[in-house]
Parts: structure tokens; sequence; C-alpha cells
């Protein structure tokens, strides 16, 4: 694993997880819009201008602001094998202090899905956050009807805490999602509600 203040790169068994780069627009932009009915149901309405190149330029701004200001660390899963392009992960709201936490946030291009990459990945990431940036808790949430990225989670050691009511605008709706965390110190038993 490379750490830098400006740079971040995570190793797993099959991928290499990195900053998005300017270079990534086109690969990134075909695997977004051939994924988009995979994928709308799940995330915030995109932008008329989501799929942009000046979209897409902020965006890897924003990721070396971000990672260099250590508040959120966004993250492409690309494979090792063919440098190909599976989806993204972000540890976001990166809080200090007595909090130690961040925010975990993930998305898988429908090619690639169900194969065990979002797993390599959430459980590198969380690894990462809890022994190179010392953070003491990652929070995850989900639509309660995602029962992938429920599942993934809980394979990758988060337990549910909760509900959140009207948590998130979803394909332009405000939606309640269930509440997930994973703790470096983790005594908790109950892994979903019973």
């Amino acid at each position: 694993m490379l750490v830098t203040r400006r740079r971040v790169r995570i190793e797993t068994e099959r991928m290499t997880l990195r900053a998005p780069q300017h270079g990534d627009f086109r690969t990134w932009t075909t695997l977004r819009e051939r994924s988009a009915g995979f994928l709308k149901p799940w995330e915030p309405t995109w932008s008329p201008d989501h799929l942009s190149r000046k979209s897409f330029t902020n965006r890897v701004y924003w990721a070396q602001r971000s990672i260099a200001g250590g508040t959120a660390v966004p993250l492409f899963l690309i494979r090792r094998e063919d440098q190909m392009l599976l989806g993204a992960i972000t540890l976001d709201n990166i809080r200090r202090g007595p909090a130690q936490a961040g925010t975990l946030g993930y998305w898988i291009g429908e090619p690639h899905a169900r194969q065990g990459y979002m797993r390599e990945a959430i459980e590198a990431l969380v690894h990462h956050a809890f022994t190179g940036l010392d953070l003491s808790r990652i929070e995850a949430a989900c639509l309660a009807e995602n029962a992938a990225s429920r599942g993934v989670l809980e394979r990758c050691g988060f337990k549910y805490e909760g509900v959140a009511q009207s948590y998130l605008q979803i394909n332009g709706r405000w939606r309640n999602h269930v509440l997930y965390a994973n703790l470096r110190a983790d005594r908790r038993g109950r892994v979903a509600p019973g």
C-alpha cells in the first residue's frame, strides 16, 4: 500500500485501488453509461452533465483536493490483469478528533457485479482506514431493499445499527436507509435486525 499526502494506492488480490485520473474519462463514462439502468435505482439523480468531460474533470480535482486535505479517499477499482475500470469506492466525510470516523460509499459496473470485487475493495479500504488513517468507525448506508449492498456490507464485518428516515434523495425521492457500521474494536454480536 502506497500512501502519501497526495496519493493513495492500495493493492488487493486482484485490483489496484487508486484515485481517478484525467485519462480515465472515457472508460468511466462508458462503464457508467452501460450500467445506468443497474445503478440509477440506488443513486442520487444524475445531473444533466453527469457523463460530461467537465463533470469528470471536476471529480478528479475534487479527489485530489480531498486526499490532500484528508477529508475523503475516493478510489477507482482497477483490475490488475487488464487495467479494466470496475467501479469506485469512497471513504468520505472523514471526521477527526473524538469521532475518528468516515462514511463509505461505492458502486460497481453491472458487468462486474457479484464477482467479489466490491467485497475485496471494501475490506482493503476499511483496513486502510483503521491502520493507515487511524479511524475508529466506518459508517455505510443503503436502501433496505438493496440486498446485494446489505449482503456485501455484512460479509465485510459491518453490523446493522438502525434506520435513518429520509436519509438521501435517491433517484429523485427522499428515501429511508438502513445504517451499518464497522468498528475497529467491535465486540457487538448481531449482524442484522432480528
